[in-house]
């Protein structure tokens, strides 16, 4: 009998450490961060209340890794904010995640150098972090689309409009290939130069994959990737709008040139993929 119930104990814990792990392992959801980042930051501009976006930020980078976004720069804000309401957020382990963020946007972090040595980063060790980071970029996503940018310039000026397509079926499948293999690709993997001051220009390249016919296979991808937090909702939102002016229709998320009328269905479609409305 005591051994029964030794073994029914023992279950019991090994079912409780299972969903612990599962819980934990579960992907968030970044289109609830991005939702989120966006309120908070309408606290903070537009109602005007720094102390209780702080509050917000906080709990929003309590539970999800920031994402700093190019239009909002959430996670630069929250640092600014608490060190300026002298409010503890995390020193160099926060300091450190702020560098990564801004260097993966090509940033150089020099505007900060006071804000780091306050909390005991130097410019050397800022310097050490970045150089780190670039040594350990995935070479075969930089040599791929270092191919593939120049590629996808290629029978666009002066028009060559079988050379485009061509070469657009080859970074579709590219593309297709990465997102097997490595996921997403990221700034993070692959910064955002290739040699010889080639940008990467993920923006234009994705909206060229509207002329690929595996097109709506990457879109269903891409969304995917939003929702992990790997591809910005303004990449996806503009890929599928540049899409519906190709087929002369009004854009889902109002990147076209085209006139809503409906504002408010807009709005409601950019909010369903964290964009800002």
């Amino acid at each position: 009998m005591k051994n029964r119930y030794f073994f029914i104990f023992r279950l019991f814990c090994l079912i409780i450490t299972i969903s612990i792990f599962f819980t934990a392992c579960k992907k968030k959801n970044y289109i609830v961060y991005y939702q989120k980042a966006n309120e908070i930051d309408s606290i903070y501009r537009m109602a005007g209340n720094p102390k209780l976006a702080v509050e917000k930020y906080k709990e929003l980078f309590d539970e999800y890794e920031p994402q700093n976004q190019e239009r909002i720069s959430e996670y630069e804000t929250y640092i600014i904010l608490t060190d300026h309401f002298n409010i503890d957020f995390g020193g160099k382990k926060s300091l450190k995640k702020l560098i990564l963020l801004k260097a993966e946007r090509g940033g150089n972090c020099k505007e900060y150098y006071s804000l780091f040595k306050k909390y005991g980063i130097d410019s050397a060790d800022v310097k050490e972090q970045i150089l780190d980071w670039k040594e350990n970029l995935n070479q075969r996503l930089v040599d791929s689309f270092t191919v593939a940018m120049r590629r996808d310039q290629q029978g666009r000026r002066p028009l060559d409009t079988a050379l485009a397509k061509k070469n657009v079926e080859k970074n579709a499948k590219l593309l297709i290939w990465v997102f097997n293999k490595y996921g997403y690709p990221t700034a993070r993997k692959m910064g955002t130069m290739g040699p010889n001051d080639t940008f990467f220009a993920m923006t234009t390249f994705l909206t060229h994959m509207n002329e690929s016919k595996e097109y709506p296979y990457i879109k269903s991808k891409l969304y995917e990737y939003v929702k992990s937090g790997d591809c910005v909702p303004r990449d996806y939102a503009l890929m599928v709008d540049v899409q519906a002016f190709l087929a002369d229709k009004e854009g889902i998320y109002r990147f076209n040139p085209n006139v809503s009328t409906d504002s408010a269905k807009i709005n409601h479609h950019r909010k369903s993929i964290g964009f800002q409305v």
